[in-house]
């Protein structure tokens, strides 16, 4: 289908899926923009008779359902989900709480998968659809002080990647976006949640690593209103890509990525490949 669709868009009051949402109204798409605050989701894009403003905490399984029945109440089918809203803990993996590990999976990776569970028979009764899920190039490499983030993230690769080929036979469509640094609001006070230093041995990374990460807050080189435009050629497409690596950044840890499992293959082949179980000798 590649005239006008109906996209259902999460975090759309801010940041990267506000830029999604402006970017398929602008299109001429219907588009149900969902947060935890619809009122703010309103304010932020304003009047438009193909917007409807849904409360959505992807956290809450109800939210999700009842938040997919008001789209198609009021659309009659839902064509392309993003799965955009995440949070972010920074931390030492030892200073990180448990609480805060399970909020960060929780919100960055269940969450995308309370809404999916929710959207997917709609789709799978349209026998058509295309679930994007934005995930980051902590998907594809962890880093000092991300932990959390890129746990989550890891998961939501692999989730997705698995559920791929489970709905494609329904006409459904799944495509997973690896951005590298865009200018959006996950490193504000809003979305970025720190560990409480506590362990002496990490004090002077910690340190660091805070300037750092705060000093990227607006600095950033990826243009999300041009990622917004990206996935709207993206989801045109007869046959969408499964991933889509975002940002000449993030083509560059891919690569790096690439290059380094190339390397521990080649270090430890013969080892590898010295595995398997030893053929039985014949008249043994």
């Amino acid at each position: 289908m590649t005239g006008k669709k109906t996209w259902f868009i999460t975090g759309a009051g801010r940041g990267m899926g506000l830029h999604i949402a402006k970017a398929a109204l602008a299109a001429g798409h219907n588009v149900v923009a969902t947060g935890r605050n619809p009122d703010a989701v309103r304010e932020a894009l304003g009047p438009a008779d193909d917007l409807l403003a849904v409360k959505l905490d992807v956290t809450s399984t109800q939210d999700a359902e009842a938040a997919v029945k008001a789209a198609v109440d009021r659309f009659g089918r839902i064509d392309v989900l993003v799965n955009n809203a995440a949070n972010f803990y920074a931390g030492y993996f030892e200073e990180l709480t448990p609480e805060q590990m399970e909020s960060q999976l929780t919100t960055s990776l269940i969450g995308p998968m309370n809404v999916t569970r929710a959207v997917l028979p709609v789709m799978r009764e349209q026998r058509s659809g295309h679930v994007v899920t934005i995930s980051s190039s902590a998907g594809l490499a962890g880093f000092e002080y991300g932990t959390a983030y890129a746990a989550s993230k890891f998961g939501v690769d692999g989730w997705m990647e698995s559920l791929a080929p489970e709905v494609e036979p329904f006409g459904i469509h799944t495509t997973i976006v690896n951005p590298g640094f865009f200018r959006t609001e996950l490193l504000t006070k809003e979305s970025t949640n720190y560990a409480t230093p506590s362990i002496e041995d990490y004090a002077e990374r910690n340190s660091a690593q805070r300037e750092f990460w705060e000093s990227q807050n607006g600095q950033q080189q990826g243009d999300p209103a041009k990622l917004a435009q990206a996935l709207l050629t993206i989801t045109g497409e007869a046959q969408p890509p499964r991933r889509f690596i975002a940002g000449a950044d993030a083509i560059n840890t891919a690569e790096q990525q690439i290059a380094t499992l190339h390397q521990q293959i080649d270090a430890f082949r013969e080892l590898s490949s010295s595995l398997a179980i030893d053929p039985v000798a014949v008249g043994s």
